[in-house]
């Protein structure tokens, strides 16, 4: 898969969201990289930022939280294109529940960890 087809699968994967749910994100981008940092090679998504639940009026004025999607191990991570379509989406949603203040447990127990 391209990087090119994998970033439409990111984007299809945000377009994907509710759009009540889309319209609250707030000060946020999404971005793929190659790889992550080499002491976490699996992981195939980051939230960098600070979740909503937690924002402030010393929040104003901040740089836009990241999400980031990992395009070398999540094709390392799947076998098929279908699963990568699976994995992109379960991704995406996982890094944007972070955005809204979930923890990897409520995500684990929600099954979307």
């Amino acid at each position: 898969m391209t990087r090119e087809d994998f970033e439409l699968l990111v984007s299809d994967a945000l377009d994907r969201i509710p759009p009540n749910l889309a319209a609250m994100m707030d000060n946020v981008a999404v971005f793929v990289e190659d790889e992550p940092d080499p002491t976490t090679p699996d992981l195939l998504g980051l939230y960098e930022g600070t979740p909503l639940t937690e924002r402030g009026e010393w929040y104003a004025g901040a740089l836009p939280d990241r999400i980031i999607v990992y395009l070398g191990p999540t094709l390392r991570h799947c076998e098929s294109q279908d699963e990568v379509v699976d994995e992109v989406r379960t991704t995406v949603i996982h890094e944007v529940a972070h955005h809204f203040g979930f923890d990897d447990h409520e995500l684990d127990e929600l099954g979307w960890a």
